[in-house]
């Protein structure tokens, strides 16, 4: 096994810690998800946890929080001996999880999703004090700055306002221990600066935080100490000055990584792909018009609500069109998602989990659903074909699972992307749109997903790459549109392609 670096272990500690797990190990058929692994947790303190996609950090939190039992190991509450065996359990010691897959109820409004389970009882037996419960749930959202009605269903608020929700949620529970995992995944620059705010101002009143991140500018930006957990073992454990971002990919992969994404750029793209004209819809978008030829990675970027995904529902057919024309492949293309499928196009979600994946059906399932029509245009269905089919992509892609009958669901957030493009090769796309391809996966998965989007644009087809990122637009993309209020405010050619060129367009009116 191999020797875990302690490099804290050299500092003097003012206190013992606030919590504390010692050899945890968890089993599930055929894998083993944490090995020996022990992790303290320290008042007044941001400890973010590191490693690749099924390293075993959401493993060590679930067990941590009560939603998985360990096999083995043992916790201590300030230096004493506990039992966590179940949710109720953790909640007593004040430990609040924030999961990158949110547990929010869509059909409830904001302020029932906060106190959902914890509602505050009427005088009158059996009731709930609905003015109270509001007039709370304002208080919380206050403290974070989420200016938003607490009577709003949840389903209507886009995916970085739900993530506010969740944080709300958590801080509502008057936590002790606070675990974000990949918090600001979905989050604008200026939503993740308000929630540092809120972090650093929780560690100054004496919460725990765990960080669970991809992002290495916040892992230097935010935390006090750094745990690195590797095939469910603890690799190394160290200080933010003790290392650098370079030192701290190699312990979480093994090896040496270029985190740069280099590629040849394209110089000569080929015939338009898709063409998109005064394109409005009743989504919020309005008179859009961009291009994408053979061979073009090209971005499509700006602040998180400008309308980026809606300009993907709407190409793709998810949401009705009021004006416009769309060409693919030189043909018009209207209608329904399935038409667009048809002609070639893939749309691979920004939440792959609830749009992308179907997670109780296997992997060689979800590989195969999106090219069912093409493969089998007699309506019989050929259960090795379908097989080989799925093999053959699990193998392209080098899709890390033990068996093409794994349930999807199993696999980390990398491998599950994976999937997520794999289908739509299986379709024989040739025009694809990736909104977010590498939201909650790990530097080595990124890595692996833009090789395979630049080979999928050297191999002729065309890609719209949507992402919050600025700087995977700059280092991948061969041009980007940025977006502003639903509109495009403006389109940087590849030498024009800065930060601070879609920082301008993206934010002056």
């Amino acid at each position: 096994m191999e020797r875990v670096v302690e490099l804290s272990a050299r500092l003097p500690h003012a206190a013992a810690p606030l919590f504390e797990l010692r050899g945890v190990t968890k089993r599930f058929p055929s894998v083993t998800a944490l090995d020996d692994v022990s992790f303290e947790i320290r008042a007044g303190e941001v400890h973010m946890l590191l490693g690749e996609n099924g390293a075993g950090k959401s493993t060590l939190m679930k067990v941590l929080c009560g939603a998985y039992r360990a096999d083995a190991g043992a916790f201590f509450y300030q230096g004493a001996p506990v039992t966590i065996a179940r949710p109720a359990d953790a909640r007593q010691f004040g430990i609040a999880v924030i999961f990158q897959e949110f547990s929010l109820v869509p059909y409830l409004d904001v302020a029932q999703n906060i106190f959902l389970g914890r509602e505050f009882a009427s005088r009158i037996p059996g009731l709930i004090d609905w003015r109270r419960t509001y007039r709370e749930a304002q208080r919380v959202l206050d403290t974070i700055g989420f200016d938003i009605d607490p009577r709003t269903p949840l389903h209507r608020l886009p995916i970085a306002q739900q993530q506010l929700v969740e944080i709300a949620k958590a801080l509502s529970q008057d936590a002790r221990i606070l675990v974000l995992d990949e918090p600001t995944s979905a989050l604008s620059d200026r939503e993740t600066e308000r929630l540092f705010a809120l972090i650093r101002q929780l560690r100054a009143s004496g919460v725990a935080v765990i960080y669970i991140s991809h992002r290495l500018a916040e892992v230097f930006a935010l935390g006090d100490r750094i745990t690195v957990l590797r095939d469910g073992r603890k690799i190394a454990s160290m200080r933010p000055k003790e290392t650098t971002p370079e030192a701290l990919v190699e312990l979480m992969v093994g090896r040496a990584v270029d985190t740069s994404y280099p590629r040849s750029f394209c110089t000569e793209p080929g015939e338009p792909v898709l063409e998109v004209d005064g394109l409005s819809s009743d989504n919020g978008i309005a008179d859009v018009s961009l291009s994408v030829r053979a061979g073009e990675i090209v971005g499509l970027c700006g602040l998180v609500g400008s309308g980026r995904t809606e300009v993907a529902r709407a190409i793709f057919g998810a949401d009705r069109v009021t004006a416009g024309a769309i060409r693919l492949f030189g043909a018009p293309q209207h209608g329904s998602p399935q038409n667009a499928v048809a002609q070639g196009m893939a749309l691979v979600p920004e939440n792959r989990r609830q749009q992308g994946l179907a997670l109780g059906r296997s992997v060689a399932d979800n590989i195969v659903l999106a090219g069912l029509p093409k493969m089998f245009r007699t309506g019989v269905y050929a259960p090795a074909r379908a097989a080989r089919a799925a093999q053959a992509v699990i193998d392209r892609l080098r899709i890390a699972t033990p068996s093409a009958r794994r349930a999807v669901r199993y696999l980390s957030g990398g491998n599950q992307q994976k999937v997520v493009v794999g289908k739509w090769l299986n379709a024989e796309a040739r025009f694809f749109i990736v909104d977010e391809p590498t939201r909650g996966i790990d530097v080595g998965a990124k890595a692996e997903i833009f090789k395979l989007l630049d080979q999928l644009a050297k191999d002729g087809a065309g890609i719209l790459m949507i992402s919050s990122e600025q700087t995977e637009i700059v280092h991948v993309c061969d041009r980007a549109y940025v977006m502003r209020s639903g509109r495009v405010a403006g389109e940087l050619a590849r030498d024009q392609l800065t930060e601070a060129n879609i920082v301008r367009l993206g934010m002056h009116a």
